[in-house]
Formats: C-alpha cells, structure tokens, sequence
C-alpha cells in the first residue's frame, strides 16, 4: 500500500485545530503542520467552557485553520487521500462546525470522508509517535472521560474500567475552582502542587483496593475527593499550595492501583506477550508527577510505558488525522449522511463514556 496523506479535523470541544499527516499502519506517522486554536482566553471568565461560545468560535475560524494546515503542509486538497473529521463524542455544536466542514471539502474535492471517534484519536496517538503495536493497554485520562481499555485495532476496544462520575481532568479543573485558581484548572493545581505538602491533608481515595471479587477494581471515582476538597476549603487556615499537593496525590494513587489492577488483567488476557505496552493518552497525561508515577508503576508491572508530547496529549487535530489513516487504510471510509454524536463510547457499551468537556458552573 503507498503512503496516505490524510487532512483532519477537531472541534469537539474548545480547541479549533486542522492537521495532516503522512504515513501508514502502524507508524510511525509524519506530522506535515498541527495547527490548534485554543480558546481558553474566551471561557476563562466563566470558569469551564460554553458550549455557544464554543461553536461560534469555530463556525467563524475554522475554515482559516484549515487553510493553514494546508499551506503549511504544503498541499492543496487534491493531495490528499481522504479527510477526517471528529463525529463525537463532544459539545454537539462544535462537533457538528468540523464534521460539516469536513463533508463540504471531501464533496467538494471528490475525497472519502473518515468520521473518526475522538477517544480513538487519543487511544492511536501512541502508534502515530511511537508506531506501538497491537494489542496495548491504554489509559486515557482526561477533562471529560477516565478509561481502561485493551486496544487490538482502530475500532477494536475492550472496557477494563471507566469513571462512575467525574472524570479526573474535571476533578482538576473543579478542584482548582474551588481553590481560587483560574482556568483551565488543570495545569494551575500541578504548579501549585509543586510548592505544597502532599501529606498536610488527608483526602479520600475513593475505591482504592477494591478486591476483583467486589467489582468496580478497574473503575474510577473522583467526585468523593472533589467534594472533600470543598469541605476543606471551609478551614480557615487552608494553605492552596498544601491542599492542591494533597488532592494530586490522591488523584495519583487512585490511577495507579487501577492500572496496576488493569495491567494483570491485561496480561490474562494477551498472556504471550513479553513486554506489553501501557499507552497514556489524554490531557491529563500531560502532568509530570502523573506520568511519574505510572513509569515507575510499568516498571515494576514490566511494561512498556507510552506517553505521546505534551502537544499530542491535548486536543489536537493530529491525533484525529492519524485515527482517519488508520481507518482508511483498514478499508474504511463514511457515507456523508453521518451525523454527530454527543456521546460515542469507544466499546459501545455505553459505560466509561462521561461528560465530553469541563462546561461552566
């Protein structure tokens, strides 16, 4: 098979971004230009992102986003073999901006369209840098959604755990509103954590060492942990940089004896592989003392860690160009009657699917 050149699209939450890469299964890929709008400045006031102000932004700047990806590529539209957009699961008016945008140009320029799930653009980013082979265990960790999967293909996925309620990322993002800090959340806790004790507060791990026999050993629970930290905040002597250390320890804690518990299911079900590989992928995969913890955690379970950049952890429109190869180069392409979706679980099992973005309030 020759080389596909592929364009994408994503939009399903706050980030505007076009993409094209280069390659073929498994990777690694070739990045040709990245280009991602943020709009945080914009929903920085209200504390999360809204969903109007999220759709509007991309209606009026998605089309020059595009362009530059292109220009920046290189390439007009009838280089590439087929574009790819983000379908779900997201904010819908946002989703709906890229996936029409998407369809015009494929119409326009005679090329498939990909509908492409936005977990799976994280779940392959690891195989798009690091050309990882299947099967791989992955946890993907972000604002919206906390999930274990053993991932055999593009649309191959089986749920280990999900999140009973908040997703970790929302847990940051809420836990820094209730702190004081400004948004987004995320980043603000990790500076601060850096400056406190983690051991001046003990917080709540909800669900950690749960035996197999109860159930839930691979699920994930932060809305105990997020609603202890707003009790803490009516102690009068609250030290934000103590209690932002403490809180990030638990959310550590709760993560590794999940993958931890993960990682020997894992190996029951692929027991002929050597050396597995644990992928992270998700926003919040981008925090150092996270990612940390889950090497030392693949070191001793004897996997092989993968953490894509800092820039392919976030949302971006590169990871969803990577999962339309993928796709595409499996055989597969979308009729331009595909609609958005909301909510999208990658195993179709409906759990483990959350809410798709930290909105406000």
């Amino acid at each position: 098979m020759n080389t596909l050149t592929i364009l994408g699209i994503e939009t399903s939450c706050d980030e505007t971004a076009a993409a094209v890469v280069r390659g073929l299964p498994p990777g690694p890929g070739e990045i040709l230009s990245n280009i991602v709008f943020s709009q945080a400045h914009a929903h920085a006031p209200y504390g999360g992102v809204v969903p109007e102000i999220a759709s509007r932004a991309h209606l009026e700047i998605l089309d020059g986003i595009v362009e530059r990806a292109l220009a920046e590529a290189q390439l007009s539209l009838s280089d590439i073999d087929a574009v790819a957009a983000t379908a779900g699961p997201g904010l819908i008016g946002g989703v709906m901006v890229g996936l029409t945008t998407a369809k015009a140009l494929a119409l326009g320029a005679g090329k498939p369209l990909v509908a492409v799930n936005h977990l799976a653009g994280h779940a392959l980013t690891a195989r798009l840098t690091d050309g990882v082979i299947f099967p791989f265990l992955l946890l993907l960790v972000s604002g919206g959604h906390c999930q274990l999967l053993a991932v055999s293909g593009p649309d191959e996925f089986r749920l280990y755990g999900g999140t009973l309620d908040d997703a970790a990322g929302e847990a940051f993002d809420k836990t820094a509103k209730l702190l004081g800090l400004p948004y987004p959340g995320g980043p603000n806790v990790e500076a601060r954590a850096l400056l406190g004790n983690a051991k001046r507060y003990a917080l709540p791990r909800p669900l950690l060492g749960r035996p197999t026999s109860e159930g839930h050993d691979m699920d994930f629970s932060f809305s105990g942990l997020k609603t202890a930290v707003r009790q803490l905040k009516e102690t009068a002597s609250l030290n934000v940089d103590d209690a932002c250390a403490s809180f990030q320890a638990a959310v550590i804690d709760i993560l590794c004896d999940r993958v931890a518990n993960a990682c020997v299911r894992f190996r029951k079900d692929f027991p002929k592989l050597e050396t597995p590989a644990l992928v992270i992928a998700g926003g919040v995969a981008a925090n150092r003392a996270i990612g940390t913890a889950l090497r030392e955690l693949a070191r001793r379970q004897n996997f092989a860690i993968r953490i894509p950049p800092v820039r392919l952890c976030t949302d971006n429109a590169a990871m969803i160009a990577w999962a339309g190869l993928e796709r595409f180069a499996a055989g597969a392409a979308d009729p331009f009657a595909i609609g958005p979706r909301a909510r999208w679980p990658l195993d179709g099992s409906g759990r483990g699917d959350g809410d798709q973005a930290q909105q406000a309030g």
